[in-house]
């Protein structure tokens, strides 16, 4: 049985269905490429676009959780024999939210929600992501100061962060931008070198006891948490 469209709209979370009366009316909604008038019934498989942007009812929307082994590459291109899809094996269609190295690991969120993907990834909201880090000499007094302080790399300071040194060569960092192998780099740039490199958190999302490959559903909790995340809102 078919959903009338402002109610199909309103239950992905995009808006209220007021709302989505006026997106209907402005002819910004389409229904298997129709424009959608107010009382259209999208039926199942029916693939509903607003914008141009593919939404899901909340019940179909994905949000997981991987902890991603060293050698997988956080793309969607298939093409690449170590993408991260097909690691997954999900028939639907989802996308990482942003990337770790092949040659790190840790906590990689996926999803098909392209909203919240954009939003988490523009770099004017400061999201907090956690590491942790293992460096191929001994750590010295300086350096936590100078890493937290900013690093020249890329042309570029890095914004200021906290640094927890964990022991003689390990510590662990939080981000709030991402830069390119920015980890590495700002390591390189003061005599060290990573050797092991793991992602422990996301926002308010972390890693816990997952082993590498487990996957998981986020929590209702942990999915309200990254969409009160987003500053831009």
């Amino acid at each position: 049985m078919g959903v009338r469209i402002n109610k199909y709209i309103a239950s992905s979370g995009f808006c209220s269905r007021r709302q989505a009366d006026e997106l209907v009316e402005s002819g910004k909604v389409t229904v298997d490429d129709t424009v959608a008038v107010n009382g259209t019934v999208v039926e199942e498989g029916s693939i509903v676009k607003v914008d141009g942007k593919e939404i899901f009812p909340e019940e179909k929307r994905i949000y997981i959780a991987l902890h991603k082994p060293l050698g997988i590459t956080c793309t969607t291109d298939r093409r690449d024999p170590s993408n991260i899809v097909d690691y997954v094996g999900m028939d639907d269609r989802i996308f990482p939210i942003g990337r770790l190295d092949k040659n790190s690991s840790g906590l990689i969120l996926l999803t098909n929600d392209g909203d919240i993907v954009n939003k988490l990834l523009r770099a004017e909201n400061g999201h907090e992501k956690e590491y942790q880090v293992r460096v191929d000499r001994k750590i010295e007094p300086d350096f936590k100061p100078r890493m937290e302080a900013g690093v020249e790399i890329l042309g570029q300071m890095t914004l200021p962060c906290k640094v927890t040194v964990m022991g003689t060569h390990t510590f662990n960092i939080v981000l709030k931008q991402g830069l390119n192998r920015q980890i590495r780099r700002m390591c390189e740039a003061l005599g060290y070198r990573v050797t092991k490199l793991r992602r422990i958190r996301f926002i308010n999302i972390e890693l816990g006891n997952m082993k590498p490959g487990d996957i998981r559903n986020l929590t209702r909790e942990e999915i309200r948490g990254l969409k009160s995340s987003d500053k831009s809102d």
